[in-house]
């Protein structure tokens, strides 16, 4: 049966219910915390060092910490543009890449800052496959962008060697999202040959054996196509970490297999907000409000709306700040985040009702809530280790390990 590990995807250390959880699973016995330099720019690792600052060392050691590098976004983008990394992929305006053994010794030593730590238990290329998904857009040859791939790869595991030599790490893997699609289709990752890319980089190095141990990648009940790469990894001696057990992708449609509550209080917010705001001067929001409210079944999944909110709602409401004044703006200001969090949880609601209904045969003998139905899935596969899994409220640390017991 597999265990639960504590992704930390959404995880700041600004949060303090955040510090909270990850005590809480901590205490509770929680194993492994995966984590990775892009989250929330460093605000994910900053968290796991202040949660560890209530424990012991035996307590400490317990916990196996999991980070990757590869991305190249807020700070470290930055850092790029004053004094470039090398062989970046630059993939969007916002999301740069590189997995360089330069790069990898800079980001480690950051990331070990960050957590307070001296050496860390596992370091993983994070989506190496950047670089395959350019060299498509490209239109570079197949076999040349292979060919590419595995040497850009056999280097990093080079310097990961050296990482192990160090003593700054002491194991080392792969997360890629290349390796739960289609071996037909173009951004597959082949990882078949990938052990003997480590034990090349061992005998570089001078290290007697390679350190490559893990695997992380998204498995769940409507992405079942990791489980090839899942079966290889056991065959090989390797272990397997399944991330995104919850958000689920079908025929390029995103699903959140998750039941929630609709919100009690949302009506109560919405009132007072439009109360407010049914004049001349604030028309503009008024209407907005009417829009939100007429749309809230609307989004295909609860990141659609996550999106939408800082690339709409948010700009929107700003506007709408700017004409009233101080003392006032300070109160609406507080309606407006309340209103929002309890807007998200009418959305999610409603996505989770939607789920159901197209979802039907895959939940049809599902009598407990779909996250639970999707997790069990995923905890009765043997070649699963590990089931990342965010838990951002403390209840919802309860409600995971639960499902163990």
């Amino acid at each position: 049966m597999s265990n639960f590990a504590f992704g930390t995807y959404r995880i700041s250390d600004l949060n303090p219910q955040h510090i909270e959880s990850l005590k809480e699973a901590i205490d509770a016995g929680i194993a492994m915390i995966d984590t990775s330099s892009n989250y929330m720019d460093g605000g994910a690792e900053r968290a796991i060092a202040l949660a560890f600052r209530d424990f012991d060392e035996d307590r400490k050691n317990f916990v196996e910490i999991v980070s990757k590098f590869g991305y190249i976004q807020g700070a470290n983008m930055l850092t790029h543009k004053e004094e470039p990394f090398e062989e970046v992929v630059e993939f969007s305006e916002d999301c740069f890449h590189s997995i360089s053994k330069s790069f990898l010794h800079q980001q480690l030593t950051e990331s070990l800052k960050r957590l307070e730590m001296q050496t860390l238990d596992c370091y993983l290329i994070h989506n190496p496959e950047y670089y395959l998904l350019d060299a498509i857009k490209n239109g570079v040859d197949e076999n040349e962008r292979l060919d590419e791939m595995y040497r850009r790869i056999e280097l990093a595991f080079v310097g990961l060697e050296e990482e192990i030599k160090k003593g700054r790490i002491r194991s080392y893997g792969i997360s890629s999202n290349s390796f739960s699609v289609s071996h037909s289709s173009d951004e597959f990752l082949a990882y078949e040959d990938l052990i003997v890319l480590a034990d090349n980089a061992a005998e570089i190095v001078g290290n007697d054996t390679n350190s490559f141990t893990t695997i992380e990648l998204p498995i769940n009940m409507l992405e079942q196509e990791g489980l090839k790469c899942a079966t290889w990894a056991k065959e090989n001696g390797l272990r397997v970490l399944a991330n995104r057990p919850l958000n689920a992708k079908m025929d390029n449609l995103m699903f959140r297999l998750a039941d929630y509550d609709e919100s009690r209080e949302y009506y109560n917010y919405l009132n007072e907000l439009m109360e407010i705001s049914d004049n001349n001067a604030l028309r503009p929001f008024y209407n907005l409000l009417e829009q939100l409210d007429a749309s809230k079944h609307k989004f295909g999944w609860i990141g659609d709306y996550d999106l939408f909110l800082f690339s709409q709602i948010v700009p929107h409401m700003k506007k709408t700040l700017e004409l009233v004044d101080g003392e006032n703006r300070d109160v609406m200001l507080s309606f407006i985040d309340l209103y929002l969090q309890e807007y998200r949880k009418m959305v999610a609601y409603e996505c989770s009702k939607s789920t159901k209904i197209q979802l039907k045969e895959l939940f049809s003998e599902c009598d407990i809530l779909m996250q639970g139905c999707a997790l069990k899935f995923l905890m009765q596969r043997d070649n699963i280790d590990y089931i990342l899994v965010g838990m951002r409220k403390p209840t919802y640390v309860g409600q995971i390990l639960a499902l163990v017991e």
